[in-house]
């Protein structure tokens, strides 16, 4: 798939969900600020309890870009969590490392972290991590491979380009944009995580 065709795609997926998922799709959301299709202007009608938990699902999902396994495990691994089962999943989910990638700057999508992950760019402690679902634990530093900040897309990060289209960096995570180094400080906590879901709805979806 081109990343022009993949750019269409996420801006259809943002249009459906009703979230902008890139920073191309933000743009085409001031444009059109309705569902793709011939009926997307139309008022949408009365949904079924289902579809609107479903939505929300998907709408998670997507900001992680996630696969529907991925999702339902790290839901089934909240579920055991002291706390409250839906704040727990998005704390979870917001652990991986390609997450932690994205909030620190270092990548301007979460595909973009994704890939930087990978191509083995990021290292965790000093050591080449190529899992995007990697689990970061507080205390840990995520860091741009040396050879890869001389990159171009890293020195265009360093230079702190990325932070016009992302959140401010959460307080849970410690970054030194310069260095491409970032550290986790503490679990995050639901409120501080910049994703767009009510995570109540998600968890009555999967408690069905």
């Amino acid at each position: 798939m081109t990343s022009v065709t993949r750019s269409r795609r996420q801006v259809r997926l943002s249009r459906a969900l009703g979230i902008a998922l890139t920073p191309k799709a933000v743009k085409h959301f001031e444009k059109r600020p309705y569902p793709p299709g011939e009926h997307g202007r139309a008022r949408r009608r009365t949904e079924s309890d289902y579809a609107v938990r479903l939505r929300e699902k998907q709408r998670l999902r997507a900001q992680y870009m996630l696969r529907e396994k991925q999702l339902a495990r790290a839901y089934e691994e909240a579920r055991k969590d002291s706390g409250l089962t839906g704040e727990a999943l998005v704390e979870t989910l917001e652990t991986r490392l390609d997450a932690l990638v994205l909030r620190a700057g270092f990548a301007r999508t979460i595909l973009q972290a994704r890939q930087g992950v990978v191509h083995r760019h990021i290292l965790v402690d000093g050591k080449i991590v190529d899992r995007p679902s990697f689990k970061v634990k507080p205390g840990q530093t995520v860091q741009v491979k040396p050879k890869s900040q001389a990159t171009t897309p890293f020195q265009v990060a360093a230079a702190g380009a990325h932070r016009d289209v992302l959140p401010a960096v959460p307080g849970y995570l410690d970054v030194q944009l310069e260095k491409l180094s970032a550290s986790l400080v503490r679990r995050p906590k639901r409120a501080e995580v910049p994703v767009q879901c009510e995570v109540q709805l998600v968890v009555e979806y999967y408690a069905r």
